[in-house]
């Protein structure tokens, strides 16, 4: 079979090159339960004639709702897809507010969901939504109708030759998928991506990740699958034949590494910042020599290039590897990991050196809904392609220039066809094929450095520019930082709200005899806010004089995205944190 140039082609090239027993494996109910790529096509098409039988037509749009990643999403992916209608996945985190507009916007005919809780928040504004027709979940659901009822209406092979036909009508550059992003303000927008637009992504990042010959090449999935990044990774583990575990959720992840000891995973900053600080908390707390090797193993890792470094520094490396670095694998249980791939915000340098340095090679990438998702990426695979404190070099066929104001602007085959329904918006992105990111970044040796988000930059009272992005960053380098949101708006100086990490305060009020409470009262204790500060003021010296951080107001509590205060991927909701906080920043600059 040719390269996949449409989504669904995916699992008939897997099923023609390399079909595997254990394509995709979910755990139910305690136990893990697989598809075969032979099964997986056989209830992809079961969907696509069950789908026919409810009167879905190419063109008409289903949306998909799921808690977690899982088997039935993907099947009805391909389902959907291969008879040209087009799928509208969804945020589960979103509001009612959010679906009934989601829903209404897209003109979704029918809706399938997870489980229970989702099924309620669609059933109170089903009503609102003229255009939905049924609602279907997963898991079973009591008053509820399940997919496998579509399954059933399937085998039926009434259908089978008319899928045939519009899986042939589907064209590379037809709509393959609306995704509403969340976005920080206003109403989401949905991104409309095209089978080309995926695919070539997908296709273009494959030489970046490792490579495996044999059949077990296994890939833990627990990213949200509604978002691009997890999606086309997905499609890209089909084209490799690997086998795809979903995790159970987030809060059972270090065990289900374990379980599936994976060679690959897709990351977000915040979760290797979890893990980093778990080792180096649980290192220094062995005491004695323990200690001391831990810490000096720790300071030989910060230092990691991947090239360049001479003999005495590789010597010890081997040694720090050797004595410490193994047994960090083996507590992770990532005793066979080939790559993590890291994305949606930017990655500290000194996680970057801390992972590569412990041989968990961390590749950190950018991009973004619009570009399907990935302009960049760093990797191992090759000399000369991996850059500490860069998003890599840009993939196949995708451009790069930057604009005056040095706002990235981005061209190829993975750029959105635009926002559905929105031309006004679409118009004020898209110039001449180049898609405006509002990021702003620089090209050093065909490395590509994202230095701030456009639109968060502010400028003081004083009329110089900061660029928050760039200080957050560098402040979680901090082990006692959790979370930040650096303000100064139109104010003398720049200041910070801050989330302490209260398990390293705990850690370091132990060591120092100090009575740890609860959250409350320790972010008014003059010793633990002395030991931050001591950090803030050694980063701040990196800065200049306006960018440098005044005042800060400690939290006693993260910014969550159940709260609001976080977008479904992680990112800073600055207006919500700046209105829930309003209070405490006119104290600050009073």
């Amino acid at each position: 079979m040719k390269q996949p140039t449409r989504l669904f082609d995916f699992p008939y090239y897997q099923l023609e090159n390399r079909p595997l027993d254990h394509m995709l494996n979910t755990k139910i109910n305690g136990k893990w339960q697989s598809y075969s790529t032979q099964g997986f096509i056989e209830d992809l098409n079961k969907i696509s004639r069950g789908l026919l039988e409810l009167g879905v037509k190419p063109g008409e749009k289903v949306a998909l709702i799921s808690h977690n990643n899982r088997m039935e999403w993907n099947v009805m992916d391909h389902g959907i897809l291969q008879i040209g209608a087009i799928d509208v996945p969804i945020y589960p985190t979103m509001t009612p507010a959010d679906y009934e507009y989601i829903l209404n916007h897209s003109e979704s005919k029918y809706c399938f969901v997870s489980n229970e809780e989702i099924f309620q928040k669609v059933s109170s504004i089903q009503d609102n939504v003229p255009s939905l027709q049924g609602t279907f979940t997963f898991e079973e659901v009591k008053g509820a109708k399940n997919w496998k009822e579509v399954l059933a209406l399937g085998e039926n092979q009434e259908h089978a030759e008319e899928v045939e036909r519009l899986k042939n009508q589907v064209n590379t550059n037809d709509l393959a998928t609306l995704i509403y992003t969340s976005g920080t303000t206003g109403l989401p927008k949905g991104v409309m991506l095209t089978h080309e637009n995926i695919a070539s992504n997908a296709l273009a990042s494959c030489e970046r990740l490792p490579s495996i010959t044999d059949a077990e090449y296994r890939c833990l999935s627990f990213l949200p699958v509604c978002h691009i990044y997890e999606r086309m990774l997905h499609y890209l583990y089909m084209y490799n034949s690997a086998n795809i575990y979903f995790a159970e959720s987030l809060e059972t992840i270090k065990e289900d590494i374990f379980y599936v000891k994976p060679h690959v995973f897709s990351a977000v900053p915040r979760l290797l910042e979890k893990f980093h600080d778990g080792i180096v908390a649980k290192g220094k707390s062995a005491g004695g020599l323990k200690a001391m090797i831990f810490n000096w193993a720790v300071d030989t890792a910060l230092e990691w290039e991947p090239e360049g470094k001479s003999g005495w520094y590789l010597w010890k490396l081997k040694v720090a590897r050797k004595l410490v670095f193994s047994k960090v694998r083996e507590a992770l249980g990532l005793t066979e990991i080939m790559a993590v791939a890291s994305g949606s915000a930017a990655l500290q340098p000194r996680l970057a050196r801390f992972f590569n340095a412990a041989e968990i090679p961390v590749f950190e990438g950018y991009g973004l809904t619009e570009t399907s998702p990935v302009i960049s990426v760093n990797t191992l695979n090759r000399p000369g392609m991996l850059k500490v404190g860069s998003v890599g070099k840009l993939l196949k066929d995708v451009e790069v220039k930057i604009a005056e104001d040095g706002e990235i602007l981005c061209k190829g085959p993975n750029v959105m066809m635009g926002y559905y329904k929105d031309p006004e918006r679409t118009a004020e992105v898209l110039n001449n094929g180049w898609f405006s990111t509002g990021d702003i970044g620089i090209i050093e040796n065909g490395f590509l450095r994202i230095t701030d988000r456009k639109k968060e930059m502010f400028k003081t009272s004083g009329g110089k520019y900061v660029a928050p992005q760039l200080i957050e960053n560098a402040m979680k380098s901090s082990l006692f930082i959790e979370q930040i949101m650096v303000i100064g708006e139109a104010q003398k100086h720049p200041s910070a709200l801050i989330v302490p990490s209260f398990e390293s305060v705990k850690t370091w009020c132990k060591r120092h005899s100090i009575e740890y409470t609860n959250p409350e009262d320790i972010i008014t204790n003059p010793q633990v806010t002395q030991r931050i500060q001591k950090d803030i003021d050694k980063i701040n010296a990196q800065f200049g004089q306006w960018e440098q951080i005044k005042k800060v107001q400690y939290l006693p509590e993260l910014f969550t995205v159940e709260g609001g205060l976080l977008t479904p991927t992680l990112k800073l909701k600055r207006k919500p944190i700046m209105a829930k906080y309003a209070d405490l920043i006119t104290r600050i600059y009073e």
